[in-house]
């Protein structure tokens, strides 16, 4: 589950696993069996969980990352160990375009270094995948007003202390073509659709609602298939400054940044030493930055600012 997940694709689920497609397929079909329904919508453009299937990830990824550690720890006591614990890295986070970035400088800079890296719509999941040492890293956003639940032993580095959130629109919407901030009021007539899973985005969003007095219709959904229904001219929705538009869709920034979060690197107190030498974080901090002015709506809109610790990255 969780390859297709990660993959997108049963096929490509299977190659990672090295299994035959039909047999990862006959094994997704009994666990769906199991389960009780179906945990994958097959779409020509891949395979995207359905709301079952992302309730059901979000309890198995803990479990896999839990099995993989049981075994490379059954491993080492039995001396069948094939990797010093200190050329291991792993990493996760709740979704970001830095992340490909973060990964090529990591792999360019330690080439020895065994880095996997999961992700999960979950920050207080991987919060917690930390605190119990199944990950030593992990790249989390926190919604202002909807604090993350940080357990004992993390130690949290802050890496942008604002990040204005902005909106989505179909590109043949008047937000696109004025070519300026819109107002969350001039959305008010909109639908808007929210991933609830992800921890304290619907709580962000009722805020802004709130203090714009506004209350329009809301959908839920993934943010994976919010896009196609913005370009299709169904919905609006939040996004992150550094998302690309696609055919059809625009990025636009909310007047007045009324929806900010802060990104977070979620570090084990008393981590194996030498995980700060080894530059994860600076790695993420340029990662950020390129992609950042590597966004049109979000490079205009820091362009702007002429304090740029509102949102440069600490």
């Amino acid at each position: 589950m969780c390859a297709i997940a990660d993959t997108g694709s049963v096929h490509k689920a299977a190659r990672q696993l090295g299994m035959t497609q039909p047999s990862l397929t006959t094994q997704l079909r009994r666990i769906e069996q199991a389960v009780g329904g179906p945990l994958f919508n097959r779409e020509r453009t891949g395979s995207r969980p359905t709301p079952l299937g992302r309730t059901v990830l979000t309890r198995a990824r803990p479990i896999v990352a839990q099995m993989t550690e049981l075994i490379r720890e059954a491993k080492d006591a039995a001396g069948l160990g094939h990797a010093d614990p200190g050329t291991r890295l792993r990493l996760a986070s709740t979704g970001s375009r830095a992340v490909p970035g973060w990964l090529r400088r990591l792999h360019r800079r330690l080439p020895d270094t065994d880095i996997t890296f999961q992700t999960d719509v979950s920050a207080n999941t991987l919060l917690q995948m930390v605190a119990d040492n199944q990950l030593d890293a992990a790249f989390v956003h926190e919604v202002e007003g909807a604090p993350l639940r940080v357990p004992d032993g993390i130690r949290l580095r802050v890496l942008v202390r604002r990040e204005p959130q902005f909106v989505a629109v179909p590109a043949t919407h008047p937000a696109a073509r004025a070519g300026r901030a819109v107002a969350v009021a001039e959305l008010a007539g909109e639908k808007w659709m929210v991933d609830p899973s992800v921890d304290g985005d619907w709580d962000g969003l009722r805020r802004v609602f709130a203090a714009a007095r506004i209350d329009p219709r809301v959908v839920y959904g993934d943010y994976l298939s919010a896009g196609d229904l913005v370009a299709a001219g169904e919905v609006v929705t939040p996004c992150q400054p550094t998302s690309q538009p696609r055919p059809g869709m625009s990025i636009v920034p909310l007047a007045g940044d009324p929806l900010g979060v802060r990104l977070l690197v979620a570090l084990r107190a008393g981590r194996r030493a030498g995980i700060e030498g080894d530059g994860v974080v600076e790695d993420l901090r340029a990662s950020y930055e390129e992609v950042a002015l590597g966004s049109p709506a979000y490079a205009r809109w820091l362009a702007a600012r002429r304090d740029p610790g509102l949102t440069v990255v600490a």
